[in-house]
């Protein structure tokens, strides 16, 4: 993966170790949680957003919570991974909390919003300092901790890349929501939340994989200057 001396300093990934990856569509299926973490992540916002259009603030900001330990305590007690219906549950139990102290109920979705804000700016400021954060974060979850991407031009290049589209993205779609909230556009919202949610998610996910793992076959297979 990385060229010259660097070579010698420690283990590549070469094509045996990219075969012993997770499939594309294992990674996918990880960082999603597949289409049944999917569905679970969007059914408390989902039940939010019905409940308050039917009836009052609060009705509604109880049905969502509920659902969400619901949720995670059916898969606790199933065994299955509760990573994402944890993180869900506390993003929902945030913006439930916000918006029951305020009365306001496009409140509940301030916390996503923010989160978004910042989660965008920190993408392009890694980005701008040649710290990408994509590639951070695949070292991290797919990479196994390895980071010897930082040897290799192309490769640093790449995720550069690839964070700047993360970044500009996450602002996109969170200026939709953060204009709809200035608006008061509380049922549009909602729906934005889940039309921005997943779906881009899952797109630039693919993105990243499929990118990722095609430089890293092509510069495994350019031999070493001179060899």
């Amino acid at each position: 993966m990385t060229t010259g001396q660097h070579r010698s300093a420690g283990p590549e990934l070469g094509p045996e170790d990219d075969e012993r990856l997770p499939s594309l569509a294992e990674q996918m299926a990880d960082q999603l949680g597949g289409w049944r973490g999917l569905v679970e992540s969007s059914i408390p916002v989902v039940v939010f957003v019905i409940a308050n259009v039917l009836g009052e603030l609060r009705p509604a900001v109880i049905a969502s919570v509920a659902v969400a330990l619901l949720i995670a305590g059916l898969r606790l007690a199933q065994r299955r991974p509760i990573r994402h219906a944890v993180n869900g549950l506390v993003g929902i139990a945030i913006g439930a909390a916000i918006a029951w102290r305020t009365g306001d109920e496009r409140d509940f979705y301030l916390p996503g919003i923010l989160y978004g804000i910042g989660y965008g700016l920190a993408l392009l400021l890694s980005a701008a300092i040649k710290q990408p954060l994509v590639g951070w974060i695949w070292s991290v979850l797919v990479a196994r901790g390895r980071s010897e991407w930082r040897d290799d031009p192309r490769l640093v290049r790449t995720f550069t890349q690839l964070t700047v589209l993360w970044g500009v993205v996450w602002l996109a779609k969170v200026g939709v929501q953060a204009g709809l909230y200035l608006a008061h556009q509380d049922t549009l919202l909602g729906v934005a939340r889940l039309a921005l949610g997943y779906p881009p998610y899952a797109l630039l996910l693919l993105i990243t994989v499929w990118v990722v793992r095609r430089v890293t076959r092509e510069t495994t297979a350019t031999p070493l200057p001179g060899a």
